[in-house]
């Protein structure tokens, strides 16, 4: 946890600001929150009734990120994120952070805050500690925490200057509180045709019509549409691959592991698969 980092969180109960005493968080009504050895800190509220990702779920992401499969994505979220900031110069004093809800591994945050100025401050949410603990050592400027985005974000009000929710849950209320009046919310969700060609194989979850559509439906009042940009491309994978992809994402939730092996080992030795997502820009409602 960077002390740099701690100005923008609040704590979970009180939503009093936090203090950094050695290895502990402290707010004014004194609350505690002592970081692990990871460097993370976990300002849950309450136990959460949400599945979090297993420790096989973010090996396997981990894993299928660092061998670049979906480079084409973190390539053009950082682009888009570097875009953002220019449009929004920071203060002299603060610029705010760049906060990433359900940030997993902080694979993308990582490649985001390499494309943004030095003194930029990473925070990433995500409720998985095996996520939070490979985030907290995914770059030198991202502070991880433990948090649940659908009880109260533990930020400041305007915090951010730039959201990332990549493939993850959201509250439009809270994303819009912690949310800069000139900051962007950068959202990136699947299309119908994301992953297709493994999805008739393997039989795995569809992508539901008109995502992105929903996605702004839901966002508004707090959160309006600003851009969207369509991400194609072809993927091609071995079986270890295949395997990796699904494993990290709700698909593991919903496969017997000895079916899927019987029906990946039937594929030929390399597949090829569209990876096909939206990215869409938000800007706060005034």
């Amino acid at each position: 946890m960077r002390e740099k980092a701690v100005r923008y969180l609040r704590c979970p109960h009180c939503a009093g600001s936090l203090s950094l005493d050695g290895r502990t968080l402290l707010c004014p009504e004194r609350h505690s929150f002592d970081l692990a050895r990871q460097g993370y800190a976990n300002l849950l509220r309450r136990a959460t009734r949400f599945h979090s990702d297993t420790p096989d779920m973010v090996g396997a992401r981990a894993d299928f990120l660092a061998a670049g499969h979906f480079r084409p994505l973190t390539d053009a979220l950082a682009a888009r994120a570097r875009e953002a900031f220019e449009a929004a110069p920071g203060s002299p004093t603060d610029d705010g952070c760049v906060l990433d809800v359900g940030g997993g591994t902080g694979h993308y945050q990582a490649a985001v805050l390499d494309a943004l100025p030095d003194g930029t401050e990473g925070v990433l949410l995500d409720i998985s500690k095996p996520a939070v603990r490979r985030a907290a050592r995914a770059h030198p400027r991202l502070s991880a925490v433990v948090a649940d985005a659908w009880d109260g974000l533990p930020l400041a009000d305007n915090a951010a200057r730039l959201i990332l929710n990549v493939f993850a849950p959201r509250d439009a209320a809270e994303l819009r509180r912690v949310l800069r009046p000139d900051g962007t919310l950068l959202a990136v969700v699947p299309r119908p045709d994301h992953l297709a060609e493994l999805v008739g194989a393997l039989d795995l979850l569809r992508v539901e019509e008109e995502k992105a559509d929903r996605l702004a439906d839901r966002l508004a009042p707090h959160l309006l549409p600003a851009d969207r940009r369509e991400i194609t491309a072809t993927l091609t994978l071995d079986h270890t691959a295949v395997r990796q992809v699904v494993a990290m994402g709700p698909n593991s939730w919903h496969q017997d592991p000895a079916r899927l092996a019987a029906r990946v080992a039937e594929l030929p030795p390399t597949v090829t698969t569209t990876l096909a997502v939206t990215l869409a820009a938000f800007r706060p409602a005034t």
